[in-house]
């Protein structure tokens, strides 16, 4: 009875500055939507009506969730190499490494999204390269390309710590073992490295796709307003065209796709700790 007592004042809180919003953001999504912004009093299945039966919002989650696959495998083929070096390095290097590592969480994504327009634009670093090396540079702002750059750089810190919780659980000693039995370290690593890590792996994929599903800033800003996402669309139907049902209804959407995420890393984590 005592530990259900102390999970009361945290269910209280949860509830309170999570559930409750959420279920408020739902039934809102019912509600019917007038002109100038105001909200009908009724309730309606209009909104998800036009919602489900509109291809542009069917494009607009599959082309969200198309972009966060290659973002996230992108992100974690960056990061892994760079987290197993952190993990491996001598005890008084690593502290070091892994501030260097997450410390470009300690800068805003605004500063971070408009210096990836200065290097990845027209006139930009990137360009200038290209050009030095006889390569006509590709339009890489305004673009999913930029955007899905600029969010790779961004998420690698929040990958870099999830993988560095996952390689707790590597011991040199079965590495020792496998390359003394004459396995070559490409199999080591495929037999021994990757399976143990596989836990931190699926935490990091789970919050860089989250993460970049629910992405605004970059896609708004290196996007130029020609990549839409489900947190653009939503802030453009809030805030732009002030038709609060469609932007809860959208939010909705969002939950359930993120929590389609969770059960499938839920689902696939059991199986590979069972």
């Amino acid at each position: 009875m005592t530990p259900r007592l102390f999970l009361g004042p945290a269910l209280l809180v949860n509830f309170a500055v999570f559930l409750a919003p959420m279920l408020n953001l739902a039934a809102l999504s019912f509600r019917e939507a007038r002109a100038g912004g105001s909200i009908g009093d009724g309730l309606t299945l209009a909104t998800w009506q036009g919602l489900l039966k509109d291809p542009y919002y069917l494009e607009l989650v599959t082309g969200s969730i198309g972009l966060a696959i290659p973002v996230t495998l992108a992100t974690l083929l960056a990061a892994y190499p760079l987290a197993l070096f952190v993990h491996r390095a001598a005890p008084r290097w690593r502290s070091l490494l892994v501030v260097a590592c997450i410390s470009p969480l300690l800068v805003s994504a605004v500063v971070r999204t408009y210096g990836w327009i200065v290097i990845l634009g027209d006139n930009g670093l990137v360009a200038a390269v290209l050009r030095g090396l006889g390569m006509k540079p590709p339009r890489m702002v305004f673009n999913t390309t930029g955007v899905g750059i600029a969010l790779v750089e961004i998420l690698m810190p929040t990958m870099i710590l999830c993988l560095l919780a996952g390689f707790g659980r590597l011991d040199a000693a079965l590495e020792e073992a496998a390359a003394s039995l004459g396995a070559p370290s490409w199999r080591v690593f495929i037999r021994v490295v990757l399976p143990l890590s596989l836990p931190g792996v699926l935490l990091g994929c789970l919050l860089a796709f989250v993460l970049t599903v629910s992405s605004f800033i970059t896609p708004k800003l290196l996007g130029g307003g020609r990549v839409i996402l489900l947190a653009t669309e939503i802030y453009d139907q809030a805030i732009v065209t002030l038709n609060w049902p469609v932007a809860a209804a959208l939010s909705v959407l969002s939950l359930a796709v993120f929590g389609a995420a969770l059960m499938l890393y839920g689902r696939v984590l059991r199986r590979v700790e069972g």
